[in-house]
């Protein structure tokens, strides 16, 4: 890397801080990819421990860690991959009740937040509290993953603004809900691919019976691409 951004472009990566809220798929993917980007600070959010059910997709997921606390997996492989990065672990839910105090607490010296929430009404009071909390004018960027449940084509990914997207449905309920909110804008990474259809298996429990699933690269490609974000931004790389 250093042979490509030379040394000034090393030191501004292991300046940056990032805040990642969620670190299933999409989350560990990109949090591992901005520490091997040499990235030096990290606020890493989320609940839940890894299941077997993690282990086609999630950077943290083997069945040596089934069980353990993401975000303990999560640093770990951090400090394994870059022993000199800060990491900030925060074993909480991320909720529209507690994101004031979260962000207050933890997002003082990151530019960069990655949404990477599976929820919808919460995905929208990210967007809203950075927006009205003033983090933009601190400099403090906001990124989205929008879903990738029973996508095939990674190459349908792109970014852009949630207003300017087309073809996918949470993105389509994220615009309307987020015209309600107030919410001006939002860079969030998104694919115009049609989805599969869903499919459900007999006799499987409630909350496995959506029809959505998973192919093993897509979140790693997500989160690769939340990555090169960061980074390019952090490089003063303009994306295309």
């Amino acid at each position: 890397m250093q042979r490509i951004v030379g040394p000034e472009g090393m030191q501004r990566l292991s300046d940056t801080g990032v805040m990642v809220l969620g670190l299933g798929g999409v989350g560990s993917n990109c949090v591992e990819a901005l520490a091997r980007a040499g990235v030096g600070r990290f606020v890493l959010v989320d609940r839940d421990v890894v299941e077997e059910s993690n282990i086609n997709r999630q950077a943290i997921a083997f069945y040596s860690t089934i069980g353990q606390r993401k975000v303990d997996v999560m640093a770990r492989m951090v400090a394994d991959i870059n022993p000199a990065a800060q990491v900030d672990v925060v074993h909480a839910l991320v909720l529209e009740e507690n994101l004031d105090e979260l962000l207050a607490v933890h997002a003082r010296n990151v530019q960069w937040i990655v949404d990477a929430i599976d929820t919808i009404s919460v995905k929208l009071a990210i967007a809203k509290t950075v927006q009205d909390g003033g983090w933009a004018q601190r400099g403090v960027k906001l990124v989205s993953a929008m879903g990738g449940g029973n996508k095939l084509h990674p190459e349908h990914l792109r970014f852009a603004d949630v207003y300017d997207t087309q073809n996918c449905r949470l993105c389509r309920i994220m615009r309307k809900e987020g015209r309600k909110r107030g919410i001006d804008r939002l860079l969030v990474l998104y694919s115009d691919e049609e989805a599969a259809p869903a499919t459900s298996t007999d006799g499987a429990p409630r909350s496995e019976r959506s029809g959505l699933g998973t192919m093993s690269y897509f979140p790693p490609i997500m989160g690769q691409m939340l990555a090169s974000c960061i980074v390019r931004d952090a490089l003063g790389i303009e994306r295309r």
